[in-house]
């Protein structure tokens, strides 16, 4: 979805959507919260079996195999799905939007991609909507700040405690280890009472204004 010629933005959100969703609905949503200054990008996941699911086909952007702490993960997926984010991101970077004036977010599965992506990311990003959602690949990152250009990154991480599928315990241990990896200072962490495994409009009126 584009509100606004390229030139005239001040801001842009490339958000992603969760497991078996599309990036419709999503369009939907930030039409009727939209600011005249931000461009919203919600790209829809290819199809695949995903193992979660008795290997129903459906939308995703890696395969899930499970949701507990230790259930082994996809790497591969997940590597190729942050790149082909950041493909995105370099897209409109070539459109002339500057990378530090791009916010990635996502709900779910989603948001687990946009912390992977902006964590290893070569792109200097303005920072990260994470809703619902965990760090994949977490072992894989190191034990004190990350190195790379989004070490002072924002990131705003929601959670609902009545959350059935992503268990609060998730977002609650991201939440810790992000502090490890990038500045402390800018992990926000929201609890939202008696929510479940949904969203609501309150993250999205936070983004900043500049």
């Amino acid at each position: 979805m584009t509100c606004v010629s390229a030139e005239a933005l001040s801001l842009e959100v490339i958000f992603l959507h969760g497991l078996g969703d599309t990036g419709h609905g999503w369009e939907e949503a930030f039409a009727r919260i939209r600011r005249s200054h931000i461009k919203y990008i919600c790209p829809h996941a290819p199809v695949m079996p995903v193992t979660l699911n008795m290997n129903m086909a459906m939308t995703s952007w890696f395969d899930i195999i499970g949701l507990s702490p230790d259930s082994q993960e996809d790497e591969p997926g997940i590597k190729h799905a942050a790149e082909y984010v950041k493909t995105l991101i370099d897209q409109e970077v070539k459109n002339g939007i500057p990378s530090d004036r791009i916010i990635l977010g996502g709900f779910s599965q989603g948001g687990a991609l946009s912390l992977y992506t902006a964590l290893t990311s070569q792109q200097k990003l303005a920072g990260v909507t994470a809703l619902s959602c965990w760090l994949p690949l977490r072992s894989s990152f190191p034990q004190g700040p990350i190195s790379g250009v989004n070490r002072d990154i924002p990131i705003l991480q929601c959670h609902g405690d009545a959350d059935p599928l992503v268990p609060l315990m998730f977002g609650s241990l991201t939440a810790e280890k992000l502090k490890t990896l990038v500045n402390p200072a800018n992990v926000t962490f929201k609890v939202y009472e008696g929510m479940m495994h949904s969203s609501c409009p309150q993250p999205f009126k936070k983004l900043p204004d500049y």
